[in-house]
């Protein structure tokens, strides 16, 4: 099991190797600059403690969401419990004394957990983007709101000086029309 080994995953040789050995296309390792493609690259490499470290490490960096760590704990805690496992497959002692049926069970288990590690720092992934879009509505809420608020307090205003500006005025100017009118009228009877 030691062909995987993959030091350089720029070339097109890691891509191959990827796709061949366990079945999935390389570009589903992820972004080459994101979270997943570089824990998997560690697994891939044989560099579990190193993997293991940024797995804690990520779940220490604070986040801008407040949940997101509460969210992703479960995974994390899976995605360690999977590392251990595909540790332990690859690097199983006495695999040549083992049938050749074994150590093809071996790894295809191997290939398995691999397959589910990918999928669990997908879900890190998805977990991350749905906190962004509640993120960017609550702030579209937010900004509504508060343009909401402005018309309103706008309006507000604009009543209030109507009706003890222009309307006060208008209604001085509306009397003294009609007082003059019916002056007149009683002029003229």
């Amino acid at each position: 099991m030691g062909e995987l080994i993959l030091k350089n995953s720029e070339g097109e040789g890691a891509r191959e190797i990827v796709s061949k050995e366990l079945g999935i296309e390389a570009t589903d390792l992820g972004a080459r600059t994101s979270f997943r493609h570089r824990l998997l690259m560690l697994v891939l490499n044989e560099d579990y403690d190193e993997g293991l470290s940024a797995l804690k490490d990520f779940m220490e960096t604070p986040s801008l969401y407040a949940n997101f760590h509460d969210r992703i704990r479960r995974y994390m805690n899976h995605a360690t419990d999977l590392i251990y496992a595909i540790r332990a497959k690859r690097n199983f002692p006495g695999m040549s004394s083992l049938t050749r049926a074994k150590q093809q069970e071996l790894k295809e288990k191997y290939k398995h957990h691999f397959r589910e590690l990918n999928q669990i720092l997908k879900s890190v992934e998805r977990v991350e983007r749905d906190l962004e879009v509640l993120d960017a509505r609550s702030t579209m809420y937010v900004i509504r709101a508060a343009w909401i608020c402005t018309i309103f307090l706008i309006l507000v205003a604009f009543l209030i000086e109507f009706f003890s500006g222009v309307a006060l005025s208008g209604w001085i100017v509306f009397n003294d029309g009609v007082a003059q009118f019916v002056d007149w009228i009683f002029q003229k009877i």
